[in-house]
């Protein structure tokens, strides 16, 4: 695994943070020590990742949702302010 001290990691983060995403870990090291490890995040990709809004227009919400259950939540936690 290649060691980078943490000058040349600062100078050239972007081509070792391109290389980490290819499966090329690093160590970044200080004074010689390493002192941290990046390696690639296995993220969801396509059919993985989750959708805001998946399910648009296959679910609906009554109008009076709000109003849903109005009489039960009175009589258990009493009416009135």
């Amino acid at each position: 695994m290649k060691k980078v001290n943490i000058h040349e990691a600062k100078t050239q983060l972007s081509k070792l943070v391109e290389e980490a995403s290819r499966g090329e870990s690093f160590v970044i090291a200080k004074a010689g020590k390493p002192v941290a490890k990046v390696t690639a995040l296995s993220a969801p990709t396509g059919a993985q990742m989750r959708r805001l809004g998946f399910m648009a227009g296959q679910i609906s919400v009554p109008k009076d949702f709000d109003q849903m259950g109005r009489d039960e939540i009175e009589r258990i936690f009493g009416g009135g302010v």
